[in-house]
């Protein structure tokens, strides 16, 4: 099953703006033009009534002369304005008319060739509405000339049906216009309004499982997203405390193996020399150094981050010095290369050390019991432990730093030490690359951080 890709924030306010927009736009006209309807404001002062209904009866016969067809709205004119009178015209002459023109209007009647459109009234000024009105207009007959007088209403039913019109050529144009604001506006209003997140974000990428105590900042966030600020805030300090807690476990009881195992060794050193006395005595080894090792990764994890100059030629050759009686009973040749007599990095002379032991232990133990084991130091900063067994694969060589993980499901493993070195490693700047051996087995490279 396909993730759905995650909304875009920006988008989904820009789409929900704009339908608020156009929906409170014609919320409000159609509220204007309902008060003015309710208040009598809108057939006060509309002047087309008669018109209107007038144009929509027009037509023409099969012989095209003009007609007037009998129309709801036209019988509903009549019974409204008993004294009704229209005249209705066309170009060509042809003419309808019904009812007595007004001695006041009689004049224009004459002059209806030379008039377009015309308000006419008695009183002086402009008049709301005027007592007649001429004007050509389009129907159903063509452009036709009506002149009439101005007593009918306002349609509600026509009002309506103007709707649609009057949404795509007034509403629709001013909320296109609205939303194209909230295009460009709303981009700029969401990152400033989320910048807080921003930085919650970039200090959410630095949480790391060898940085604790890392806590999210509520400056600028939102108050609808600092309730989630806040949770992860609490997560992470939950977090926290468990990982101590863990620690704290296998320090504790990393220090109570050491009696055991110190015990263990004295009682299996009193027992004859004897080939199963030999291989208890190895797994008791064992077993000393994964206690040691777990010891060495809690105190790195309070190791200063203040390092030192350190000789790593001087540290090499002290680890030579302590397991070249254990390779040799183990089978191999041991050789130590330095480039120098000094070789500088900056560093913690004890950690690093136990980093090059723990590569000489592994050589040790996975080297094939046979052949040479070289110890080389060269510039700027490089340490390597090579041994002449059956390697490391390429596919294998990222997943060996993991603990206690096995190449073969028989093998021993590495047990903590390779996890360590890398540890060792990154709390130093450096990195450790594993690469092939010359002319066969496996070379561990440890790359520090020069003076």
């Amino acid at each position: 099953m396909s993730l759905r890709r995650p909304r875009s924030l920006k988008w989904s306010l820009v789409l929900r703006i704009a339908l608020l927009q156009c929906a409170m736009l014609t919320l409000i006209i159609v509220g204007i033009l309902g008060a003015m309807l309710a208040t009598g404001v809108i057939p006060h002062d509309y002047e087309d009534g008669t018109m209107d209904v007038l144009a929509d009866a027009v037509a023409r016969d099969t012989g095209g002369k003009l007609v007037l067809n009998e129309t709801p709205d036209l019988k509903k004119l009549r019974s409204g304005v008993p004294d009704l009178w229209f005249i209705i015209r066309d170009k060509q002459g042809q003419r309808l008319q019904e009812g007595a023109v007004p001695a006041i209007f009689q004049p224009f009647v004459g002059l209806l060739d030379n008039i377009s459109d015309a308000r006419i009234d008695h009183a002086i000024g402009e008049a709301a509405p005027p007592e007649g009105k001429i004007r050509w207009t389009d129907t159903a007959a063509g452009n036709v000339q009506i002149f009439s007088d101005t007593k009918g209403g306002l349609s509600l039913l026509r009002l309506l049906g103007q709707a649609p019109q009057f949404f795509l050529q007034g509403i629709l144009p001013l909320a296109g216009l609205m939303a194209l604001a909230t295009l460009f506006a709303t981009p700029w209003v969401v990152r400033g309004a989320l910048s807080g997140l921003g930085h919650a974000a970039a200090e959410a990428e630095r949480i790391d499982i060898d940085q604790r105590g890392v806590q999210l900042p509520l400056k600028d966030v939102p108050k609808e997203v600092t309730p989630l600020v806040n949770a992860v805030n609490a997560a992470l300090a939950r977090l926290d405390k468990g990982y101590e807690r863990h620690k704290r476990f296998l320090t504790d009881a990393a220090h109570e193996l050491r009696t055991p195992v110190a015990i263990l060794n004295t009682r299996l050193a009193s027992l004859p020399a004897t080939p199963e006395r030999a291989r208890l005595l190895q797994d008791a080894a064992r077993l000393s150094t994964l206690t040691d090792q777990l010891l060495d990764l809690q105190r790195l994890d309070r190791q200063s981050s203040s390092f030192e100059t350190v000789d790593l030629v001087a540290i090499a050759r002290g680890v030579i010095v302590d397991l070249a009686p254990m390779a040799f009973s183990a089978g191999y040749e041991m050789a130590f290369e330095p480039e120098q007599e000094t070789v500088k990095a900056i560093g913690d002379r004890t950690s690093i050390e136990r980093a090059v032991t723990n590569l000489v232990q592994n050589a040790i133990e996975h080297g094939g019991r046979t052949g040479k084991i070289t110890l080389r130091v060269a510039r700027p900063a490089t340490i390597e432990v090579r041994d002449e067994g059956d390697g490391v694969p390429p596919a294998e060589r990222e997943r060996i730093f993991e603990p206690f993980y096995r190449l073969r499901p028989l093998d021993h493993g590495a047990g903590l030490g390779l996890n360590l070195v890398q540890e060792i490693m990154h709390l130093h700047g450096g990195r450790i690359e594993i690469l092939d051996g010359n002319p066969t087995g496996a070379c561990f490279c440890l790359i520090f951080r020069t003076v």
